[in-house]
């Protein structure tokens, strides 16, 4: 069994713990989202599943998104104007995005807790949480580099 199976199966068994109803459609959406690891909008989750499941609603994908986000099993990552991102690595890490095609890359390093003190030294705000995107050229996009 794959890390991300363990984890998928992990994830299932804690939602029927919490008395969620597991469907076949929120099974699809979850296992989608752990075997991709790619982010993936609503949308891009609503159309990779849609042959599977004809009668499945773009507001069906939205729908489960929001309880898994309740729960805390999926992260919304939000960037500008561009629609949601979901995440299902919900432990703390950082994200490199290619500025061309929009690809997100998990980037794990140690926690920069530090920056959270400094900001609430500094501001006087309450700090809950940090996020962090390091924005570049992923290969499929960046030139090739002659040396």
């Amino acid at each position: 069994m794959t890390m991300a199976n363990e984890r998928l199966q992990e994830v299932v068994h804690s939602l029927k713990s919490t008395k969620i109803r597991m469907t076949p459609q929120r099974h699809a959406i979850l296992e989608f989202l752990y075997d991709s690891m790619s982010h993936p909008t609503a949308d891009d989750i609503y159309k990779a599943l849609e042959g599977k499941f004809p009668n499945m609603s773009v507001a069906t994908v939205y729908n489960n998104l929001r309880v898994f986000k309740e729960v805390g099993i999926v992260r919304e990552l939000s960037y500008g104007d561009s629609s949601s991102r979901f995440d299902c690595v919900t432990s703390d890490h950082y994200h490199v995005v290619c500025s061309d095609c929009g690809k997100i890359v998990d980037f794990h390093y140690p926690g920069l807790d530090e920056v959270e003190s400094l900001a609430e030294h500094v501001t006087g705000f309450q700090i809950n949480t940090h996020r962090m995107e390091i924005y570049g050229k992923c290969p499929d996009c960046a030139p090739i580099s002659r040396h």
